[in-house]
């Protein structure tokens, strides 16, 4: 057999009260597994697991704190990697699976007590990610703390610096934050009063239909430690998925606050740091 391109995945273990856990039984294989799925080709890793659940068990969830990656070989004419992300999750807007139709994909779906889990599951490698998701069954929030997309050059602009626009590719940066802003159900939008980050979030502001909140508290020119970790403290205060969008400058400050790594964001890229009750759990980064 040759060797192909890896094939890259994305997938949820999604857990409610029960305690319970999603899995999914494919009739081609025989087995049963988390939802899961390719991801298409320009499609961000967090929008392809959010979509693959909802495709084979007709439920909306958002992520959680990430976890491992499995990696494994497949064949299909040529030998190939298969690299699957992997997400905790919990449904929104219900988990009701009574009313989902089989079909020649995925031909039944079930809530599975988290002690018979480990049998029903086909799988070694998805029982040891059943295991690494258990502690993660309780809810926790994510926090996303984004740098704004890339800007105009500041040598090309000669007006008020507050009003520095996004570039072409910036505002494309902003339309691709979108999809990833809802894979984690963001319900709070904070930014930075300069154009070039309001901008980068308002988009998904208009689609997910929620205020755009602005401050020159997270503006490069007004920006305090002080003022800044007012802003991350009182995020981590609230059991709600919210996002910061600010400037390189200030992200040192955003770092201090949460008590995290500077992992030296580029612009449109993002940190997510998921809460409960104050502590952070889990971190992961993104492009867009």
């Amino acid at each position: 057999m040759s060797e192909g391109a890896d094939v890259v995945a994305a997938g949820v273990v999604v857990m409610r009260k029960g305690p319970e856990v999603l899995l999914v039984h494919r009739p081609k294989y025989d087995d049963w597994s988390f939802p899961k799925g390719k991801v298409d080709p320009g499609e961000h890793v967090t929008t392809a697991a959010v979509r693959e659940v909802a495709e084979e068990t007709g439920l909306d969830v958002r992520l959680g704190p990430p976890l491992s990656e499995q990696h494994y070989k497949v064949q299909n004419g040529v030998t190939r990697l298969k690299r699957v992300h992997y997400w905790a999750g919990r449904t929104v807007n219900g988990d009701d699976v009574s009313t989902y139709r089989p079909n020649a994909e995925i031909d039944d779906v079930a809530w599975v007590g988290l002690d018979e889990a480990p049998a029903r599951l086909t799988y070694e490698r998805d029982r040891e990610t059943l295991e690494e998701a258990l502690p993660f069954r309780k809810k926790s929030y994510p926090l996303l703390v984004l740098r704004h997309g890339r800007a105009v050059p500041r040598k090309r602009w000669t007006r008020d610096e507050r009003e520095r626009p996004l570039s072409p590719y910036g505002l494309l940066q902003a339309e691709q934050v979108v999809p990833v802003l809802g894979a984690y159900g963001v319900r709070r939008v904070l930014s930075s009063s300069s154009r070039r980050c309001w901008s980068t979030v308002g988009p998904y502001a208009d689609v997910a239909d929620i205020d755009l909140q602005v401050t020159r508290d997270l503006s490069e020119q007004d920006a305090t430690p002080r003022s800044v970790a007012r802003h991350v403290h009182r995020l981590l205060g609230k059991a709600e998925p919210a996002v910061i969008c600010t400037h390189r400058p200030v992200l040192p400050l955003v770092y201090e606050a949460l008590g995290v790594r500077d992992p030296n964001l580029e612009p449109g890229a993002m940190l997510v740091a998921h809460h409960r009750n104050g502590q952070i759990l889990a971190v992961e980064q993104h492009q867009t």
